[in-house]
């Protein structure tokens, strides 16, 4: 008996020891499920925290992304969980400077560590032009601020596009779902946001974005049962229908009609107008 209980201790404070030796990162990670399926973008340092940017392929791409940034103190090495945070994207031009769309970040839960939101590049980065994003966040009553640089980079598809309507405004659209379509009725979203000025994009309110999908190496052929995207709610994205018949490339043909009907950009595919002037692309 006194073997045993002397091999029960030893068995017990070995397995105190392995847990003393788990480092804060580790511990924070099983406490932090909203990370689960992620992968790092990049760490950002500033004198007091680290600042971790997170997406589910560990980039950021032109067009919409979903990412999502939690915040590490150096002193203690563990991620604060009273944080409000804004975030700033801004592409730097040769000659001038603007912002894009890009939500307000979130937390899942109150005493959440991470916190979530898009932003949609309208284009790739470069050497020359580049974008970078701004994080100011506040612990407590004290606030912080860090920039960095991001790699933006372009997709081999049409996700985004930017337009004029025939309002003169300015617009952003993008492509966000379906994510992997397949030869059937996909549920298909979309975002639109008009922007106001070169930094301020809002979402838009109550418009129908039209679709019709062609293949363009199969005749233009198109794809019956498609339903136009509208908005579930105010601020929110606009949600259809995406007929796609077989694998392949499709143009995805857009017009955007203003709440009256109005059309303020994009064409009907006819024999003489093979496609709209604003479309997305897929591939699969």
């Amino acid at each position: 008996m006194k073997f045993s209980l002397t091999m029960l201790f030893a068995f017990v404070a070995m397995a105190l020891s392995i847990i003393s030796c788990r480092n804060a990162d580790e511990i924070n990670d099983i406490a932090n499920p909203e990370i689960a399926g992620l992968q790092k973008i990049k760490e950002i340092g500033n004198d007091s925290h680290i600042i971790e940017l997170y997406s589910r392929t560990g980039k950021t791409m032109q067009g919409y992304n979903e990412i999502s940034l939690r915040i590490k103190n150096k002193s203690t090495n563990l991620y604060e969980n009273n944080v409000a945070a804004t975030w700033l994207p801004m592409m730097h031009m040769t000659s001038m400077a603007h912002s894009c769309p890009a939500s307000v970040l979130q937390k899942s839960a109150a005493d959440a560590q991470t916190l979530s939101g898009y932003i949609v590049f309208q284009m790739p980065g470069g050497a020359a032009e580049f974008w970078d994003l701004t994080i100011n966040y506040k612990i407590g009553e004290k606030s912080y601020a860090v920039t960095t640089p991001l790699n933006i980079e372009a997709e081999t598809k049409k996700t985004v596009v930017t337009f004029f309507g025939s309002d003169n405004s300015k617009y952003v659209m993008a492509n966000i779902a379906p994510e992997s379509p397949k030869v059937a009725v996909n549920d298909w979203t979309v975002g639109l946001w008009k922007a106001s000025d070169m930094m301020t994009y809002s979402a838009v309110d109550n418009y129908t974005i039209h679709v019709d999908p062609r293949m363009p190496a199969m005749g233009n052929h198109s794809a019956p049962n498609n339903v136009a995207a509208k908005q579930t709610g105010s601020g929110g994205f606009y949600k259809g229908k995406l007929a796609l018949t077989m694998s392949g490339f499709w143009k995805l043909n857009l017009r955007v009609a203003a709440a009256d009907g109005t059309i303020l950009k994009g064409e009907e595919v006819t024999e003489n107008t093979p496609n709209s002037s604003i479309f997305f692309e897929l591939e699969f």
